[in-house]
């Protein structure tokens, strides 16, 4: 997770002593200057940030596995249920986590295709798939995708809204400031957190996820129905 900077200010004095040796002596500095000094020597001896981003404070998460998924998700996604906790056991990923990227994505629609190109569950962009592969095939796409997924929470360092930005809008954006992303990436994130969220802790049901489902998934999702035969 990336730390907030910490920035040191450059509190030396051009100043002749008496002697002229011209350095400068600790008592001539202000009290308030020597209070600063000893805390910020003391911040730094123990490691203590001074400044927190508001990044440190979004949720984390350890790659652990659960045994079933959450059902806040919609019968498009609990139709992969399994699947998705075979994928997530295989990338060591939350299932909830990789769920939700579904949910997002595709809302559980294996040909679902993007403007953007992107293809099938998981909606891969085209060159993270091998030479004859078939990213319509779903545990190829799966395995294109939640090995993304996981690259991105290594580098968001298990941050999920980093890892969901990262995941959407490039793991490059991990290390950039949110007011350089894409309004696209920054709604990824505004639903997949919250509703991330809400499925790691055992909530039944999710205001996040039925928002978005009414702003955007309703199409993705009956498209999704059809194919895969659950109308």
């Amino acid at each position: 997770m990336p730390r907030a900077r910490t920035y040191n200010q450059d509190i030396r004095q051009t100043a002749a002593t008496a002697d002229g040796s011209g350095c400068l002596s600790l008592y001539s500095l202000p009290l308030f200057a020597i209070i600063l000094i000893t805390c910020l020597i003391t911040a730094l001896a123990f490691n203590t940030p001074i400044v927190t981003s508001a990044a440190s404070s979004s949720q984390t998460v350890s790659n652990t596995s659960t045994s079933r998924l959450s059902p806040i998700f919609t019968r498009e996604v609990q139709y992969w249920a399994d699947d998705i906790l075979r994928w997530a056991n295989a990338s060591s990923l939350d299932p909830n986590l990789v769920a939700v990227v579904m949910q997002i994505e595709s809302c559980g629609d294996p040909f679902a295709r993007s403007s953007a190109g992107a293809m099938g569950l998981f909606q891969v962009m085209p060159f993270h798939f091998q030479t004859g592969e078939n990213p319509f095939e779903t545990n190829t796409n799966a395995l294109r995708g939640t090995n993304y997924l996981a690259r991105s929470m290594d580098t968001a360092r298990g941050n999920v809204r980093l890892a969901l930005a990262g995941y959407n809008g490039g793991i490059g954006v991990i290390s950039r400031g949110e007011w350089t992303w894409s309004a696209q990436t920054l709604r990824y994130v505004y639903y997949g957190a919250p509703i991330y969220e809400d499925a790691r802790s055992g909530a039944t049901s999710s205001a996040k996820l039925d928002e978005w489902y009414r702003k955007y998934g309703a199409g993705l999702c009956r498209q999704a129905s059809q194919r895969l035969g659950i109308e």
